[in-house]
């Protein structure tokens, strides 16, 4: 497994090593062990997996009390990741970084999305649709949910809108109902 650096601190994108031949391939996605040697989280408490239709945007999401770590990876389609830092201790705080995720990258390798606890997260999805399936580190914990505008002006997150045809991005009631980024409770 190969473990990489992206923009921001502690955001990892994860690529498992794949054996194939001519039957297939096979790739173990998750260890116990080899995450816990990598300094990734080794302990998982709750699987989700969504469905999302091409423009459906979600996001921006993030608990209070008891934060989400999420390992990412889609199954099916393609979407825009997005973590956005929200540790007031943290030289990245207020940033945000961007990735391509799809089922394999352009260069045909698996890749997993590790974003930790203290991050918003949210995604669009860029094709006609997308399966999307994710470990956290915690449970969904409602009353600690909140949202950030997906299209915060102090964030300024460059989204591939464009690939949208000009249909603006499907979101949510409560995600629309999200806070500004100034505004928020933060961690």
């Amino acid at each position: 497994m190969q473990v990489l650096d992206t923009p921001l601190q502690d955001v990892k994108l994860i690529q498992p090593r794949r054996f194939g031949d001519s039957r297939g391939w096979f790739t173990e996605v998750f260890n116990t062990s080899s995450f816990s040697k990598a300094g990734l989280p080794s302990e998982f408490v709750q699987d989700n997996q969504s469905f999302s239709l091409k423009g459906v945007l979600r996001g921006l999401h993030y608990q209070l009390g008891k934060p989400q770590g999420k390992l990412i990876r889609v199954l099916s389609g393609h979407i825009w990741d997005i973590a956005v830092d929200l540790r007031r201790n943290s030289p990245d705080f207020g940033k945000w970084a961007g990735f391509h995720l799809k089922p394999c990258n352009e260069a045909g390798n698996l890749e997993l999305l590790w974003i930790p606890e203290g991050f918003a997260h949210g995604f669009l999805v860029l094709s006609d649709s997308a399966e999307v399936l994710y470990k956290t580190t915690n449970p969904y914990f409602p009353s600690g949910e909140r949202s950030i505008l997906w299209n915060d002006p102090t964030l300024n997150i460059t989204w591939p809108l464009d690939t949208l045809d000009g249909t603006p991005p499907t979101v949510s009631d409560k995600d629309a109902a999200g806070r500004t980024f100034l505004t928020a409770d933060l961690p």
